[in-house]
């Protein structure tokens, strides 16, 4: 007979489920689905809040974050997708190996492709989760990056409209 485990729910992550002991065979695994159906975990039937994403843009217009995606390799950038689209469904909630906090305040999405660590910073701004830029490290995010998203955070407090990246009308 195989020893009690503590069970991850894998569709809403670790903090629903906080202390609930469940038995299952390590032979037999669930879908997210099944496992939820079962669990007692306070979320049956429900969503999560989903967080609106937005990209930050300098006073130009620009965005930092889509000029860097451009120079990346495709598959890398497929993957930063990824990752933003999971922010935007788990936000707050979102934790290691896809994110990560930094400091005061600013975040970071974790992409690795053959050994190369991509970050995107990010910071909350009420419901919003705010991207202000990518970069590729090798070790610790540099101060100087944490700084400038920091600027960024600053920026978008001062004044939203005009820090939001808004894609221009091709009519």
């Amino acid at each position: 007979m195989p020893s009690p485990q503590r069970a991850r729910c894998p569709r809403y992550g670790t903090t629903a489920l906080k202390g609930v002991p469940f038995l299952f065979s390590q032979k037999k695994s669930l879908t997210s689905s099944q496992f939820c159906d079962i669990m007692p975990c306070g979320w049956e039937g429900k969503r999560m809040p989903v967080t609106t994403v937005v990209l930050f843009a300098d006073e130009d217009g620009t965005c930092p974050l889509l000029v860097w995606l451009d120079r990346l390799p495709a598959k890398v950038r497929d993957k930063c997708i990824v990752r933003i689209e999971r922010l935007a469904e788990m936000g707050h909630e979102l934790r290691r190996p896809e994110a990560d906090f930094l400091r005061d305040g600013i975040y970071e999405l974790r992409v690795t492709f053959q050994s190369v660590n991509y970050r995107m910073l990010y910071f909350f701004h009420g419901q919003m989760a705010v991207i202000s830029h990518g970069l590729t490290k090798e070790k610790q995010v540099p101060h100087r990056e944490i700084e400038l998203a920091i600027r960024h955070r600053e920026l978008i407090q001062k004044n939203p409209a005009q820090y939001t990246y808004q894609e221009a009308d091709h009519e």
